[in-house]
């Protein structure tokens, strides 16, 4: 934060740069540090939770959480209780089972609703988590694929299936065709945010193995994904397999290309956002959940060229 302003220096040069300084102090508005009574009752009818975070070797993760509603709870304003803990190949399992900074986005697709919280993460001694929140805000519902999801009582455990340092040509293919994801990213104080990206399958690009490339829409004016890359590059990304449970997990360094050439084939894109991957893991089972087929926003683009 900058002075008055619920900022940093990175998200207030982006925003500047963009043109919407006054319309990003109008929704940081929203921008609070409790949770309130609506966004309780939010949390606790949700099945997924999305957190980022850094693992031992500083690069950036974005994994999920699942469980019956009510498996998260806000026993107060400033609290978020997490009864679940990521299994134990996933990136994240060694740093959660301390203290940590988080980042979390709460995500209603049957509902096209999210919301984000932000804070502080320790091990509650039951397998799952207490966060204490920082920032607590809502999200508009651009973008979003409506979704309701289905139990999936064969579901075994979550598991590594595949990792590496670059994306294999199965996996390309599943990043292709995907219509959503979820980023992570650390600003210079070392706070994480977890986001939300969806569009039109295509939207999110492979460029080569180890290359991603993305369009960045319209949206609240905040910018405070690209805020954060525009002072530290890492970034972590969360692909759900919404037909199998599974979830492919990506981290490396981005950068935001301002050019007009990168938007090139790219309707409705805004700004581009280059990824560098250097790292690969693949989850089989990570939630016990499917979903139904995708009713896509009426906000989403056109599909790339």
């Amino acid at each position: 934060m900058t002075g008055s302003t619920p900022y940093h220096p990175g998200e207030r040069a982006v925003q500047a740069r963009a043109g919407r300084t006054d319309r990003a102090d109008h929704s940081g508005r929203a921008i609070g540090s409790t949770i309130p009574a609506v966004a309780a009752r939010f949390l606790a009818e949700r099945r997924v939770l999305v957190v980022g975070a850094a693992d031992a070797d500083g690069r950036l993760w974005a994994t999920q959480l699942t469980g019956e509603p009510g498996f998260l709870r806000a026993p107060d304003e400033r609290t978020l209780t997490v009864a679940a803990g990521p299994a134990a190949d996933d990136p994240l399992a060694a740093v959660l089972a301390g203290p940590a900074e988080v980042g979390t986005i709460a995500l209603d697709p049957a509902g096209r609703r999210r919301m984000r919280l932000n804070g502080r993460s320790a091990p509650d001694g039951r397998g799952g988590l207490v966060i204490a929140a920082d920032q607590v805000y809502a999200n508009c519902p651009k973008y979003i694929q409506r979704r309701s999801p289905a139990g999936r009582p064969a579901a075994g455990t979550p598991h590594a299936v595949a990792a590496g340092p670059a994306l294999s040509t199965a996996q390309q293919l599943a990043v292709a065709t995907c219509d959503t994801f979820f980023v992570a990213t650390a600003g210079p104080d070392g706070r994480v945010d977890a986001s939300h990206r969806g569009g039109n399958p295509g939207f999110l690009r492979v460029l080569g193995p180890d290359r991603l490339r993305w369009p960045e829409y319209a949206g609240n004016s905040m910018f405070m994904t690209l805020g954060n890359l525009e002072l530290d590059p890492r970034a972590g990304l969360l692909l759900p397999d919404w037909e199998t449970g599974g979830a492919l997990l990506v981290t490396g360094e981005a950068r935001t290309d301002w050019t007009g050439s990168a938007r090139d084939g790219l309707p409705g894109a805004e700004r581009v956002v280059d990824l560098t991957v250097t790292a690969v893991l693949e989850l089989a089972d990570a939630t016990p959940l499917t979903w139904t087929d995708p009713e896509y926003s009426p906000a989403n683009p056109p599909a790339a060229a």
